[in-house]
């Protein structure tokens, strides 16, 4: 009786030990935890699937500059780190030549017109335009037109039926990622058509200061052996933090 009592004691506080350790350890490493649970969400899917994340897995671990990590990881996946071709950033310049012919008043009135360039990709467009800014206030009244055009949020709208209020959601948030303002961030995000996405808890977490609890989220989110699309948000969202690092404190 009390070797079942005992028993039973053990596994009812273990079992939040257990929940516990899917997420990365306090003093932990960050990035070799969380590129652990990253790869090991991906566990399920057949080896071919595995073969085509390898790259993308390598690659992002490499924004992270940390080469002794990176050569530990090449040796476990019996791969390398490609490196990216360079391509022309085709969005900077349309917005660079727009800017040349006109001033930002002219840039935003054809951004809200929907004018050429921007009857194709505007919100793609403007967020470039909002790159080169060249202060502050500038940047601020791309951004301010862009959330206009965008709208309020609809949650009951299915994703295409405003497939560029999506697309606004989610520049606006990446934009609000680099510069680690969270306020904006957490406006923009609700415009995305997944405002609990993986990849923005990661970029949410840049500005906060802390993805660590994510490991667990991340461990656990494999479902099923087709979709790798859980991985590439862990990728994407984690890439960011690996490449710019945390926003100040």
């Amino acid at each position: 009786m009390m070797r079942v009592c005992f028993l039973s004691f053990c596994l009812l506080f273990a079992a939040p030990i257990a929940a516990a350790m899917p997420g990365c350890a306090p003093g932990q490493d960050e990035k070799s935890c969380m590129m652990q649970a990253i790869w090991e969400s991906a566990a399920g899917f057949p080896a071919d699937k595995r073969d085509r994340l390898k790259t993308l897995f390598l690659n992002t671990l490499a924004l992270s500059g940390d080469t002794a990590l990176l050569a530990e990881w090449e040796g476990r996946l019996d791969g390398e780190a490609a490196p990216q071709p360079h391509y022309p950033d085709y969005l900077r310049e349309r917005a660079e030549a727009e800017l040349r012919e006109a001033d930002w008043n002219r840039f935003l009135q054809q951004a809200q017109a929907g004018l050429p360039p921007f009857n194709i990709g505007r919100p793609e467009l403007m967020a470039a335009g909002a790159r080169l800014a060249p202060d502050a206030a500038t940047r601020r009244r791309v951004t301010d037109a862009m959330f206009a055009l965008a709208g309020p949020p609809q949650r009951d709208a299915r994703p295409l039926e405003d497939f560029e209020r999506g697309d606004f959601g989610h520049v606006l948030s990446e934009l609000a990622m680099e510069t680690c303002d969270l306020a904006m961030f957490d406006r923009a995000v609700q415009l995305t058509v997944e405002p609990d996405g993986l990849r923005y808890a990661f970029w949410r977490a840049r500005i906060t200061g802390n993805a660590a609890p994510l490991a667990a989220r991340v461990r656990s989110g494999g479902n099923g052996q087709q979709d790798t699309r859980h991985v590439r948000e862990a990728l994407e969202g984690y890439g960011a933090i690996l490449q710019r690092g945390y926003c100040p404190a």
